[in-house]
């Protein structure tokens, strides 16, 4: 599997999102520099994610960003689908609907299982978790 650059970014910004003061906008281009994340496609990841209710925004002086859900009830796996779509896909098909032929028929449990790892891990693991660095120790042994 690889992450992409745009669901690293997006996760990076809910941790900062998530390490804020609650209700306390933070502003696009703060997540951006803290992060190091080009602002033009920080503005669409939260524009993304904000369309897919995990943050609320403000704009004006006084305006940013903040969480829409709390932290602990927000998976990586969320925000990983609110910016990619699904966790695992082959070809862009989801691994239930592919069929193989001959030999390559027991391909399509290799790529179930896959899916079902990555889905363990990525909906295992909270914001609030990561913030607080106790990961969960199915992640640490992984690791």
């Amino acid at each position: 599997m690889r992450v992409s650059a745009k669901a690293d970014y997006a996760v990076r910004a809910m941790i900062v999102l998530a390490a804020a003061e609650p209700d306390e906008p933070v502003k696009g281009e703060a997540i951006a520099e803290a992060q190091t994340i080009p602002m033009a496609f920080m503005e669409n990841i939260l524009s993304e994610l904000r369309q897919n209710g995990l943050v609320h925004s403000k704009r004006g002086a006084e305006g940013g960003y903040w969480l829409a859900v709390e932290p602990a009830r927000i998976r990586i796996a969320d925000i990983v689908r609110a910016v990619e779509g699904p966790l695992a896909t082959v070809r862009g098909e989801d691994p239930d609907e592919l069929r193989y032929a001959g030999d390559a028929e027991p391909l399509q449990q290799v790529w179930l299982a896959l899916r079902t790892n990555v889905r363990s891990v990525l909906e295992g693991v909270s914001l609030a978790q990561v913030v607080a660095d106790d990961l969960p120790a199915q992640v640490k042994t992984l690791t």
